[in-house]
């Protein structure tokens, strides 16, 4: 063995343990959003459902039954539209992700009788 191949293993796994570390970092951050999304559609799903069950008071109440679960749940509602006896509602989640800053989740859902 020669001199000039001393330290190469130390090299080599310094650069492995680099990249095992940058591909921990990109799953955390993907498994973050997946994770928001998840909430959002939740929030979405319940805050609908709610509000629904709420549009016997009116829609006004309704909408702020929708709006105080979202809340709750760690989201803000940006559209809650009452067609008839249907509710849809829209919702966002904001989601830290680090160095990529500040993203938001949306999320959409419907709710109402059964036709």
């Amino acid at each position: 063995m020669t001199g000039r191949d001393d330290g190469g293993a130390t090299v080599l796994a310094a650069c492995a343990l680099a990249a095992l570390v940058v591909v921990v970092i990109a799953i955390v951050h993907v498994g973050a959003a997946v994770s928001g999304r998840h909430t959002a559609q939740s929030a979405a799903d319940l805050s609908a459902l709610a509000a629904a069950g709420a549009l016997d008071r009116g829609v006004v109440d309704a909408c702020a039954t929708a709006r105080t679960l979202v809340d709750r749940m760690g989201g803000t509602v940006v559209d809650c539209v009452v067609d008839g006896w249907d509710v849809l509602v829209e919702v966002e989640v904001s989601l830290p992700l680090g160095r990529f800053g500040v993203r938001e989740a949306v999320a959409r859902a419907r709710a109402g009788p059964i036709q």
